[in-house]
């Protein structure tokens, strides 16, 4: 009997939207990570791509556990002499929000060609606004999938 390995071209991506507010910033990660690497369908490969779209809304409203919004550091290199800086997670989350999600789920994908791919179908949106409508991308030629809303 043959192993059966799934092809690429065969995978048809679905877009997943997450809304953030009142979640844990881990358990989120987890979800995307899982979503983003298509962990969830029964035919999956490890070494093929066949991950989703991941469209996390409301970024500014994820909340950690116990002391680490004062305590949970995160490190920055402008790889000058005295380039190291620092910042805590409050200061990061009032600065810049998305990128708190953005290095939780990419320190989850796999390192090296494959995760870049995956990272690149993960869309994180400050608020409630996204610069599209479902409808827009449900009617576009080359993205016909439909939004599934995730509850976490």
């Amino acid at each position: 009997m043959k192993t059966i390995f799934p092809k690429q071209q065969y995978h048809v991506p679905q877009w997943f939207v997450i809304d953030a507010t009142g979640k844990t910033l881990g358990r989120l990660a987890t979800e995307a990570s899982k979503l983003l690497r298509g962990k969830e369908q029964s035919f999956f490969t490890p070494g093929v791509n066949q991950g989703n779209f991941v469209v996390i809304t409301n970024a500014t409203k994820i909340q950690v556990t116990g002391k680490k919004a004062q305590q949970k550091l995160y490190y920055r290199n402008s790889k000058r002499p005295g380039g190291l800086k620092k910042e805590t997670f409050k200061q990061l989350q009032s600065r810049i929000p998305t990128r708190i999600l953005e290095h939780a789920i990419r320190g989850m994908l796999p390192k090296g060609v494959l995760g870049r791919e995956y990272y690149r179908r993960l869309y994180i949106y400050i608020d409630q606004n996204v610069p599209y409508s479902p409808k827009e991308l449900k009617n576009s030629t080359n993205i016909s999938q439909t939004w599934k809303p995730v509850t976490i």
